[in-house]
């Protein structure tokens, strides 16, 4: 039993060893791996390593050497591997990261040169010169890398980079040819990747093959497919070539690039590959001959997806359908000079014939057309077909001759004209549709569209344009669409569409001319006359003010026509937004408030203004307060919901905004209160204390008895008014009601002298000083 388990484990490894490469950094030695391995050709000759770099790993592992491909389904069943790690990490299963690095490994100059790029680490090289009797070299390599992560936007960030630099050993220049073919883009994770879901979109997809899953051959996680890398050199002249690949920015995710053994041979061009990514796919039931044509006396056999094409041993061959192309010729000297080709087809477009039908507004037998708005029926509305021109004659349009300059503004010559479109696939290949041109000849009837005047008669106002489709309906398809212009050529040449609320600029009348389209074409045609209605023209609005202390007298307000008698039309007045029964011109009103006045003319158009009504009175004057000193000092105040303004003494003479007086003379005073909204005026009597300075009794009439001022009936009749000498002596007593004091005593008369009083109110309130007698 113990022998036949360990029979069973070794079956079992065999069969992981066979589904895996292996590899080799031992048996051959640079110069073998290059001359024996990758060319291991007598036409290829002189050839001599002279330079090669690698990973230093301390148990002797390399980063380069060979490799084959034991039945695991690789691509190459033998060859050279580079890498930026350890080549014992390069065999599958894909079930670990390759993430190697060794002490000093550095980057390449020359690689950051050629692909502008910086920052290179782990950069495994081998150089090599040759010398080859062909004017063209070429050799088979996949590029693989750990960068390459299925579903991962990491994919579309970071790539390792390699190059294949050639160049004659007198240059100083290379040349890289590890690029997309037909173009000098590098070949590397970012440029060479399918579509990656919310991340990048795919970069020349066709190049790529796989993302990797566990049990792949390689410990890489995606690969290209199998790829060219040729060059055009001079026959017998020495050549340099540097192999190189190299970490990027670190030495994480780990990169290889396989190259197929022997496949470093001569090499004769046929040309670009024919694919659909490439839009130069052929097309339908195109034939295309491929040209392998060498100097001399050769002998040539063709082949097809790997298989020899019998009978197929000319230098041309002519193809009808797709395939992998390959050629062996066998040159006049013994050497085999290699070509291939990739061919792809697609089928023609398939086109639809159509008609577009647009409006003879000039009414001259022709019309202009945008000849793309055909394109939806010309291709059926197919999303992956595009027309490029269109052309007078069908076999212009095959041909590619005289494109209509104009398509988008094209002016038929004739009805019923016939152009055709030339119609591509994304592939390239195209088609040939005839396109009929029509006129149509319906005339739609548009009733006339009115609107009120917005402009206080001068003739404008703004239309609602988007009431006309329900005016026709019965006359345009469901899904018309009105286009509404100023002028004829503008709606024939649809440009400078009018908005749907537009605004006349003609006064009072104007024509538009109006283009029906169905299905992106012109159904018919029709004017649209817009006029203006009068609309009653009103005064602005204003406020007036109604006095309370005249309720229930009533003030007329009146609606404001400005434009017409009031008979022509009717009125509705509104009393803070609630209608009345009042339908006159006119509303007599004793209550503050806003009225609204709406006036509609016969016509149906109206105007509306408001009157607002504000509520004032005439003043009730509540209090008079009178400071005095030595300016005396009157204010008035009032009560009442109008505005006043304040005169004194004088009804008609100047007042003042306010209710203060200042040095208002002793005596008696009247204050004149004025409601300006011209409610009436309000007025009163005040007086204001006063004390002579001096008095002259000498029976001349003036000045003959000191009295204070400001005293009678009415006012200060309490007083109480006492007069003494400088020494106190009381001399007198005066009544306040009374002529004052004759500047006696006891009958005498007394000297020029000053004399001095007091003066005391009901109240309490006292007043003293002093004033001169003169005699």
């Amino acid at each position: 039993m113990r022998y036949l388990m360990l029979f069973i484990g070794c079956c079992i490894s065999n069969l992981i060893f066979g589904q895996n490469i292996s590899v080799d950094a031992q048996t051959y030695s640079p110069q073998e791996l290059i001359e024996n391995i990758l060319i291991d050709s007598d036409c290829i000759t002189n050839v001599n390593v002279v330079n090669f770099v690698g990973g230093n790993f301390s148990d002797g592992d390399s980063s380069f050497g060979y490799f084959e491909g034991n039945n695991s389904g690789f691509p190459f069943e033998r060859g050279i591997v580079l890498s930026t790690g350890r080549l014992s990490n390069v065999p599958g299963p894909n079930n670990n990261l390759s993430d190697d690095d060794a002490p000093g490994w550095i980057g390449d100059d020359e690689l950051e040169f050629y692909l502008d790029e910086d920052r290179t680490i782990n950069a495994t090289i081998i150089e090599f010169e040759f010398e080859a009797v062909a004017s063209q070299i070429s050799f088979r390599y996949l590029f693989a890398s750990e960068e390459y992560q299925e579903n991962n936007t990491n994919t579309c960030r970071f790539s390792d980079l390699f190059a294949f630099l050639i160049r004659p050993i007198n240059d100083q220049l290379y040349t890289n040819i590890a690029v997309v073919p037909g173009t000098d883009i590098p070949i590397k994770v970012t440029n060479v990747l399918p579509e990656i879901p919310g991340g990048c979109p795919a970069q020349n997809e066709f190049y790529f093959d796989t993302f990797n899953g566990v049990d792949a051959p390689i410990n890489f996680n995606g690969q290209t497919k199998v790829l060219t890398a040729t060059a055009d050199i001079i026959p017998n002249e020495t050549y340099r070539v540097k192999l190189v690949i190299a970490d990027h920015i670190n030495y994480r995710f780990d990169s290889a690039v396989f190259l197929e053994g022997g496949s470093f041979q001569l090499s004769t061009p046929l040309g670009l590959n024919r694919l659909l990514s490439t839009g130069n796919a052929l097309c339908g039931d195109e034939t295309f001959t491929i040209d392998a044509t060498e100097p001399g006396n050769n002998q040539y056999q063709w082949f097809r997806d790997g298989l020899a094409l019998e009978g197929e041993t000319d230098a041309t061959l002519t193809i009808d359908e797709a395939g992998t192309y390959n050629v062996e010729i066998l040159l006049d000297n013994n050497c085999e000079s290699f070509g291939e080709i990739v061919i792809e087809y697609d089928e023609l477009p398939e086109v639809f014939n159509a008609v577009l039908t647009e409006c003879d507004f000039e009414q001259n037998g022709t019309a202009i057309y945008n000849l793309f708005n055909a394109q939806a029926e010309l291709t059926n509305d197919n999303p992956n077909l595009v027309i490029a021109d269109f052309f007078l004659t069908e076999e212009d349009a095959f041909q590619f001759n005289n494109p209509i300059p104009n398509p988008t503004n094209f002016e038929s010559s004739n009805p019923f004209q016939n152009v055709y479109a030339r119609v591509f696939s994304q592939s390239g290949c195209f088609n040939v549709a005839p396109l009929q041109l029509e006129i149509s000849i319906t005339q739609i009837n548009i009733p006339e569209l009115t609107a009120c005047d917005t402009t206080n008669g001068e003739g404008f106002a703004t239309f609602n344009l988007s009431q006309v489709r329900n005016s026709i309906a019965n006359q345009i398809p469901d899904d018309a669409q009105l286009l509404f212009y100023e002028t004829a050529n503008n709606a024939e040449n649809r440009i400078n569409p009018l908005p749907l609320n537009y605004e006349n600029i003609n006064a009072f009348n104007q024509t538009l001319f109006v283009n029906v389209r169905s299905n992106n074409q012109c159904f018919g045609i029709a004017n649209l006359n817009l006029r203006v209605l009068e609309t009653p023209q009103l005064l602005p609005d204003e406020s007036v003010y109604y006095c309370l202390n005249t309720f229930p007298n009533t003030i007329t307000l009146n609606s404001g026509i400005i434009n017409n008698i009031p008979s022509n039309f009717s009125y509705e007045w509104l009393f803070k937004g609630v209608t009345t029964e009042i339908s006159t011109s006119f509303i007599n009103i004793n209550q503050p408030g806003i009225y609204t006045v709406i006036v509609t003319s016969t016509n149906g158009c109206s105007s509306s203004r408001n009157i607002t009504v504000l509520a004032s009175e005439i003043a009730e004057i509540e209090t008079i307060n009178v400071t005095q000193n030595n300016n005396n000092t009157v204010e008035i105040f009032v009560s009442g919901s109008g505005s006043y303004e304040f005169a004194l003494d004088n009804e008609n003479g100047l007042y003042q905004d306010g209710n203060r007086f200042e040095n208002v003379a002793p005596g008696f005073h009247t204050v004149y209160v004025r409601d300006v909204n011209g409610c009436g005026i309000s007025s009163r009597r005040f007086a204001v204390l006063g004390f002579p300075k001096y008095f002259t009794p000498n029976n001349d009439g003036f000045n003959d008895f000191w009295q204070v001022y400001g005293v009678d009936q009415e006012f200060n009749s309490d007083i109480n008014i006492k007069i003494f000498d400088r020494y106190g002596k009381l001399l007198a007593t005066i009544s306040p009601l009374g002529s004052g004091w004759d500047g006696t005593f006891n009958g005498n008369l007394l000297p020029t002298n000053d004399y001095w009083y007091t003066a005391t109110l009901g109240d309490g309130t006292s007043f003293s000083g002093h004033f001169t007698l003169k005699r």
